[in-house]
């Protein structure tokens, strides 16, 4: 078993983006959700 290099190396795509309401790079792409501020409900995620 390695550290995980091998399989790390594979990822390309972007999972995350940058949210409009809180700034932070924790927008989902796949599920449109962020998960830091938990944007696009009306309810803010703590």
């Amino acid at each position: 078993m390695g550290k995980g290099t091998g399989s790390f190396g594979k990822r390309r795509n972007k999972t995350h983006t940058l949210c409009v309401r809180c700034g932070r790079r924790s927008f989902h792409l796949q599920k449109s959700t962020c998960g830091s501020c938990g944007y696009p409900s009306a309810r803010i995620r703590k």
